[in-house]
């Protein structure tokens, strides 16, 4: 009776299990879990990413979204604005750190309902620097600390460890992490203080835990276009882009035809548009009023209007790459960065490139000059010194006969009456000068 026993209650084992793991793949069938991936540098162009990841999965009704994390950080408001989609949708999110999730990674993954960490993995280290690579400013660290803050609170996480990502000033002895330094948690040590709610080494694993098993993965990937936006938005890559496109143009002038100068130019400008169009921070009437501010700037150059035509042809162009722009400050940074590059390579183009070098062949230098046989009118030298008669009154111009040959001539500068000897004193193309002399001199 004991033996059968034993055996009844392991075969009831058995049979618990075996339902549980038919429930819980039962609860995952039939629904779809959206992985959307968080990677590279936190930019506005991964913004318009994620923005289209998070609308695509409520419009198609999808369980639950998946924000596989690996980025070291970024940009301060691109990272305000995506945690503000991923905690502000309608379903539910999970930030799975694959390898890191630093810096604005990190605010990002705290803004999700649930982190998960993969074994090895990091996150933290978030302290705001600005563009020199310096601590920003009191008053923008302030603002970043009150973020980290409500973002660990957002999911009752302490916010001592969130600030501790930030705040190189703050001690933690549990973690032994000293003044001076900025927290970073591995996954074990984000697991012991309640900021992963669990480790999963893969998606199974994951999805187990999320029990989801058996629900339909999808894949978000970004398209071509978004890869390409997410460069050309990048702000270090913008006043390259506006630099080679102005220079490329103005290059351009300076050569014949429609060449490789006028080809990278366009090329440059057309990728800022088309980027800041794909990433939804341009529209049509952005290129319109920058095509009017380009237009402008030709007609100054080919009709002069003291200037009037160059102010609104520039000023039209920095109002249309501000409005396609999503800071007015790094536009504006850039534009200036352009200016000065396009300058100094026209200064260098009038200088130095008809002289020497691979560039002398971007400019035409062939000239029709005299020397090459290229003679606009005949130079009468064999009149220099010849006598004649003045035909007409000259005041100062007229006609005389020289040599037997009536010529328009002119004189010296004084009035010669008509039928007076005259003298050829120079000749210079087609111009004949003379003087009136005596019939002693005649002679």
């Amino acid at each position: 009776m004991r033996i059968i026993l034993y055996f009844l209650l392991i075969a009831a084992g058995f049979t618990l299990m075996s339902f549980s793991t038919s429930m819980a793949q039962d609860a995952g069938e039939g629904r779809t879990v959206y992985f959307v991936p968080v990677e590279e540098t936190v930019e506005r162009g991964l913004e318009a990413f994620l923005s289209r990841a998070i609308e695509t999965a409520e419009e198609e009704n999808v369980d639950h979204i998946v924000f596989e994390m690996n980025t070291p950080g970024g940009r301060v408001d691109a990272a305000g604005e995506i945690a503000k989609l991923v905690r502000e949708s309608e379903i539910p999110t999970t930030a799975y750190i694959v390898r890191e999730a630093m810096s604005a990674g990190a605010y990002i993954s705290l803004n999700a309902d649930e982190i998960v960490m993969q074994p090895g993995t990091e996150m933290g280290s978030a302290q705001v620097i600005d563009g020199t690579g310096s601590a920003a400013d009191d008053k923008a660290q302030s603002a970043w600390l009150g973020n980290m803050r409500s973002a660990a609170e957002l999911n009752d996480r302490d916010p001592q460890y969130a600030l501790a990502m930030a705040d190189p000033a703050i001690e933690i002895e549990d973690l032994g992490l000293e003044e001076g330094q900025l927290l970073t948690l591995t996954s074990s040590e984000a697991l012991s203080v309640g900021y992963a709610e669990a480790i999963a080494e893969d998606r199974e694993e994951l999805l187990e835990y999320l029990e989801l098993e058996g629900a339909e993965e999808m894949e978000f990937e970004l398209s071509l276009a978004e890869q390409i936006a997410r460069i050309v938005t990048h702000p270090i890559v913008i006043p390259i882009l506006l630099s080679v496109g102005g220079l490329g143009l103005v290059l351009e002038l300076y050569s014949p035809g429609f060449g490789i100068p006028g080809i990278m130019g366009a090329s440059a400008l057309f990728l800022f548009f088309f980027g800041h169009t794909v990433a939804g921070f341009a529209g049509l009437e952005s290129l319109i009023l920058f095509i009017v501010g380009a237009g402008l700037l030709v007609l100054e150059v080919f009709s002069p209007s003291f200037g009037i035509f160059g102010i609104l042809g520039l000023g039209a162009i920095l109002g249309s790459l501000v409005m396609s722009s999503f800071s007015t400050v790094n536009i504006i940074i850039s534009f200036v960065i352009a200016i000065l590059v396009t300058l100094a390579g026209l200064i260098i183009l009038i200088k130095y490139i008809d002289r020497a070098g691979p560039m002398k062949r971007v400019v035409l230098t062939d000239a029709t000059t005299s020397d090459l046989g290229y003679v606009s009118n005949v130079t009468r030298e064999e009149l220099k010194g010849s006598t004649g008669e003045a035909l007409t009154v000259l005041r100062p111009s007229g006609s005389a006969l020289i040599n037997e040959e009536r010529l328009d001539v002119v004189s010296e500068g004084g009035y010669i009456e008509q039928g007076r000897k005259i003298k050829v004193i120079s000749v210079n193309g087609s111009r004949i000068v003379v003087r009136e002399v005596s019939n002693q001199e005649m002679n």
